[in-house]
């Protein structure tokens, strides 16, 4: 649980290789998320290419925190063959939070770059990566050691809780 509240946005990293380990375990708590009907919708792009990277990080206004990354993982998500194509995105937006927090609890870190639901960003990012056949990128997660010192806040706000 602490990952959890441990948890903040960093967007700046150091040069240290990220390993394949971590990165199989980031993928898989993706993939341990739930999704309507278990559809799991999801695919994953891992850039580790400097130039592919660098594309990334120019592939929507706010993805600059992706250039000085050692690795940007991207959730896809199936277009095709879905039991509950209205619920992709909350299936896409479970899958990247546990990815999140797995990225916090490995001691890395990394941010939440929406490209979906904007078409122009989308394309950008299916072109760069090659992405098609009935495949749609969903975001770009930077992942690095990181360099900044971010402490995370208590958020949680009682006024918010309505007892019914």
């Amino acid at each position: 649980m602490n990952a959890i509240f441990e948890r903040t946005s960093i967007r700046r990293f150091g040069s240290g290789e990220i390993e394949n380990e971590k990165i199989e375990s980031i993928l898989r708590a993706g993939m341990s998320a739930p999704s309507g009907g278990n559809q799991r919708p999801w695919e994953f792009y891992v850039a580790r290419d400097p130039e592919k990277i660098a594309k990334l990080s120019k592939s929507s206004p706010y993805a600059i925190a992706a250039c000085n990354a050692n690795v940007v993982i991207v959730p896809c998500f199936r277009t095709e063959g879905l039991v509950y194509p209205e619920l992709v995105y909350m299936d896409m937006s479970a899958c990247v939070e546990n990815m999140l927090v797995e990225i916090t609890s490995l001691g890395l870190g990394g941010v939440w770059l929406s490209i979906a639901p904007y078409e122009d960003r989308m394309k950008n990012a299916d072109t760069i990566l090659g992405i098609g056949n009935g495949v749609r990128s969903f975001a770009l997660i930077p992942v690095g050691y990181p360099t900044q010192n971010s402490s995370a806040k208590d958020r949680y706000d009682e006024s918010r809780v309505h007892l019914a």
